[in-house]
């Protein structure tokens, strides 16, 4: 056998392989357990997809890919990685994926910048976020992601901002990333933006998730999920504010895009953790906008 035939054999005889530590493995579109590095990057060269699921992954493991990862210079991302379930998610960046987040960052930052806030925002991008919330080590590197400048008063600073894309995930997937974000960060996140193109349907869809904090004892705001004090847990589901769908017409001259669900609003408040001032409002990425980013997408994927 060649060796350039090698990897498209792994890929075949792995991704059938599946463990029960994994949670993520039935919506997932490959999933691999892990043998050593060099098989896993070979698996990653000839992934067809945006997201791969790879079981088994042990710290010291998960430690050596992230050397040969820097090593190599490779540009795929950790997408979330539990030693406790030894599961790791990998995004490799397609034209598809990246767009699918890019570019409604961009939106986002243009809506800032001509609001005057620039300054006041910080741009965090892929960069990795450390669990506050579990137990072992949980870790996960976003697609898009930022939060106010100068930060909160904390050893870690964690966005408040998250956009999360996928091509080849289900919305089931995608919200758990939604989930982690929310518990992970101990809810200091407050928005978190899915943004999910279905080729199937031909549409791509985005989902706006919420969290707020809630007044606590003695007037001290605490997050609603969060334990105080040994005070058991107040437990509430983060909040889906908004669904939108974009569709392609195709039987218009140009193609055209259609948006159900209205223009995408990000709130200020949350996003800055500060009530508007009186020449600020909230961001508004209007249906144009939107049509506009479908069509970039659209692009990327080759129709």
């Amino acid at each position: 056998m060649s060796r350039s035939e090698e990897p498209i054999r792994l890929l075949s005889m792995m991704a059938s392989t599946s463990t029960s530590t994994c949670t993520s493995t039935q919506s997932s579109p490959a999933t691999v357990r892990f043998t050593n590095v060099r098989d896993l990057f070979d698996v990653i060269d000839c992934a067809t997809t945006d997201f791969l699921s790879v079981t088994d992954v042990s710290p010291i493991s998960f430690a050596e890919i992230e050397v040969e990862r820097e090593k190599q210079h490779r540009k795929f991302r950790f997408r979330r990685y539990d030693s406790s379930s030894r599961c790791l998610l990998v995004t490799i960046p397609t034209d598809v994926h990246e767009e699918l987040h890019t570019s409604i960052y961009q939106l986002y930052m243009q809506k800032i910048v001509s609001m005057g806030l620039r300054d006041s925002w910080r741009t965090t991008a892929s960069a990795r976020c450390q669990s506050q919330a579990h137990f072992g080590q949980s870790n996960k590197e976003g697609d898009s992601t930022g939060g106010p400048e100068p930060g909160r008063d904390a050893p870690t600073y964690w966005p408040t901002l998250a956009i999360e894309a996928g091509a080849s995930e289900s919305l089931n997937e995608l919200r758990n990333d939604m989930r982690w974000w929310f518990s992970a960060s101990n809810h200091e996140v407050r928005v978190v933006i899915l943004a999910q193109f279905d080729p199937t349907r031909s549409a791509v869809v985005i989902e706006k998730w919420e969290e707020e904090p809630v007044q606590g004892h003695a007037g001290v705001t605490r997050p609603q999920s969060c334990t105080v004090l040994g005070l058991p847990s107040i437990t509430a589901s983060p909040l889906l504010r908004q669904s939108i769908a974009i569709t392609q017409n195709t039987a218009t001259s140009p193609v055209s895009y259609n948006v159900t669900g209205g223009a995408l609003v990000l709130p200020l408040r949350l996003l800055f953790l500060r009530e508007p001032r009186p020449t600020e409002f909230d961001f508004v990425i209007s249906v144009e906008d939107l049509e506009s980013y479908a069509a970039k997408v659209w692009r990327r994927a080759g129709n």
